[in-house]
């Protein structure tokens, strides 16, 4: 059973909530209106910065995999000739 502290710790609680719920939605607007939007130019630009690390990245990962299996297969051959 709760004490009288408690509760009253509770309900003071549950009665700042409409308060507290508006403050935040205060706040949220406030950042909401420091937001901008990036020009179309910037967005070309990360995008094709985008594109072309993905790539890279491709190649790169696709010479790692063909060293990997590579060198896998010519053990497993070496070991299977013993």
């Amino acid at each position: 059973m709760a004490t009288a502290v408690e509760q009253n710790a509770i309900t003071s609680t549950l009665r700042s909530w409409p308060e507290r719920i508006k403050a935040f939605y205060n706040d949220v607007r406030t950042e909401l209106k420091k937001v901008t939007s990036p020009a179309r130019k910037e967005v070309q630009g990360t995008t094709t910065v985008v594109i072309i690390t993905v790539f890279l990245f491709a190649f790169y990962f696709w010479l790692v995999d063909l060293a990997i299996s590579n060198s896998l297969e010519r053990m497993l051959h070496y070991f299977a000739r013993r």
